[in-house]
């Protein structure tokens, strides 16, 4: 089987990238406005691009009838957000904050998610995350430049909070079975990082 991504429509790209390329992690994105009201998102076109600086890119797209979503919204305002990974004791919570709610209504207080104040910027983090990442903005991106459908977001990582739960090896390392995370695969299916094997670089 051979696919022309040129003889593609959006929707059949998107069907086949996100069923191919998996399992993707989900960066549950925390930001606030500029007038305070915070906001919870997933989003799994996500990924670690540099190490120095640390940085993490997020790709927020465009909703069907071109408008912002409140996430993109409150990285322009503020140039701050919170990632968190997702662990799958979050993964009911993490989609119910995926629903398309009202500009202004904070998934935070919709779905009852707890939250906690970050150190180095204005936006909460999800309380009882086992990895949190305060970041600043370096980058908003409109992509295609010519006709843009997506926003790339390069995100400086100032600060992680690690639950001590999830470390081992006195903090030097942590443990994969405790973090249990979930990534994102084709479709409405998830899978778990449980399981798993260990191979030595050549």
């Amino acid at each position: 089987m051979q696919l022309d991504f040129n003889q593609l429509s959006p929707a059949e790209a998107y069907r086949w990238l996100a069923s191919t390329v998996t399992p993707r992690p989900i960066a549950w994105v925390s930001t606030r406005s500029a007038s305070g009201i915070s906001n919870l998102a997933p989003f799994s076109f996500f990924q670690v691009i540099s190490d120095t600086p640390p940085t993490v890119m997020v790709n927020i797209s465009t909703r069907d009838d071109g408008a912002l979503k409140d996430t993109l919204r409150n990285v322009q305002e503020t140039g701050e957000l919170v990632i968190q990974l997702v662990s799958a004791a979050h993964a009911q919570l993490m989609n119910a904050s995926a629903a398309v709610l009202p500009h202004g209504i904070s998934e935070f207080e919709y779905c009852g998610i707890a939250s906690l104040p970050a150190e180095r910027v204005r936006a909460p983090r999800v309380a009882g995350a086992a990895v949190a990442f305060e970041c600043d903005v370096v980058e908003v991106q409109p992509y295609p430049r010519a006709a843009p459908n997506c926003h790339l977001i390069f995100a400086r990582v100032l600060l992680a909070h690690i639950d001590d739960a999830v470390l081992i090896d006195n903090g030097r390392h942590i443990d994969p079975a405790q973090l249990d995370l979930i990534g994102r695969l084709g479709g409405s299916n998830y899978c778990t990082t449980r399981d798993r094997f260990s191979m030595t670089r050549p």
